[in-house]
């Protein structure tokens, strides 16, 4: 059954309207409030105040918190939501957190401080594992990264698949010592993992995996200690932009020549991927899409709090460059 604000009432002793006031921080005593409080936490009741906010104009403003603004990734996913945001009226509060879970809790609390309409959040695991036990005061849609199951609307990709089909073309072009290199923070990175690691297992060849902080300088410093020993991989499948940008300033210190001496295949097809000699294979995800979709989605949700939960899942596009052997 859904609770209501009349079962909190019934449950702290008071009226409907003293509740009201105590949940919107309208004029009661300190006691009083705690007293409220403590009957939400009791009856699990969820304040919709998000979609009051959004029908009386009292805010227009919702909350975007990504892992690493640096990652071209999550740059133009801050685009399309900023622009879909300019188009409803809404304006943009942007935070970054560097796969910290401290400044992910911080940026959670200015969320409902700021009495924003809604959240879209890319959040490490750490986070992900409490995030559908925490009570919060507006709705979250999450992306490149999905929670457990019923737990918040997401727009992702679809990681395995998208990293299994790098495997499938670095194997096609002959290579067999195959090595992956993932982030060690997000579900993303676990999920190209396991796409990696099936599909190498598909062709009959051993995994081979490092992770590291989701950062160039991380991966460089990985990649520069794996690739200078005597059994180094053939190959590098890379779970994120920087992660490749890493590895393919590793290689170059190493003096290692792409693709004959290793060949580098990633993820995000940004600028730079086709401007480094000879180009770099990589998985294009749509992420226009990823941010329009997930605009989309939390319009819904503040529109309709109580419909079911989606994930919403989009397909990558392979980009095949000479960085595996194919020009």
């Amino acid at each position: 059954m859904t609770v209501g604000i009349r079962d909190v009432a019934r449950a702290a002793g008071v009226s409907t309207a003293t509740v009201s006031r105590a949940l919107g921080r309208g004029p009661v005593s300190d006691a009083l409030r705690e007293q409220v409080e403590a009957a939400v936490k009791a009856t699990g009741y969820r304040p919709n105040l998000s979609a009051r906010r959004l029908r009386s104009q009292a805010a227009r403003t919702i909350g975007l918190i990504v892992a690493d603004i640096r990652n071209p990734f999550f740059t133009a996913v801050s685009r399309a939501v900023e622009d879909a945001a300019f188009a409803s009226g809404l304006r943009v509060i942007l935070c970054n957190t560097d796969e910290d879970p401290a400044r992910e809790a911080m940026y959670l609390r200015l969320m409902e401080e700021e009495r924003v309409t809604g959240v879209i959040f890319a959040p490490t695991r750490v986070t992900l594992e409490s995030l559908g036990a925490r009570p919060l005061d507006f709705p979250v849609v999450l992306i490149d990264r999905a929670g457990p199951p019923g737990t918040h609307d997401s727009v992702v990709l679809d990681n395995v698949t998208a990293s299994a089909a790098l495997v499938d073309h670095v194997v096609a072009r002959g290579r067999r010592r195959i090595g992956g290199l993932f982030g060690a923070t997000s579900t993303t990175a676990r999920e190209r993992q396991a796409g990696y690691e099936a599909a190498m297992r598909r062709h009959g060849l051993s995994p081979d995996i490092r992770t590291v902080a989701p950062n160039a300088a991380a991966a460089e410093d990985a990649a520069a200690r794996w690739l200078a020993a005597p059994d180094r991989p053939e190959a590098l499948v890379l779970s994120n932009g920087q992660i490749l940008m890493g590895a393919v300033r590793a290689a170059r210190a190493l003096g290692l020549a792409i693709p004959r001496d290793l060949a580098l295949a990633g993820f995000d097809n940004e600028p730079w991927t086709d401007l480094i000699e000879p180009g770099l294979t990589v998985i294009e995800q749509p992420v226009a899409e990823i941010g329009a979709q997930a605009m989309q989605r939390l319009f819904e949700r503040i529109a309709q709090p109580d419909q079911p939960v989606r994930k919403i899942v989009l397909s990558g596009h392979l980009v095949a460059r000479g960085s595996t052997g194919t020009c």
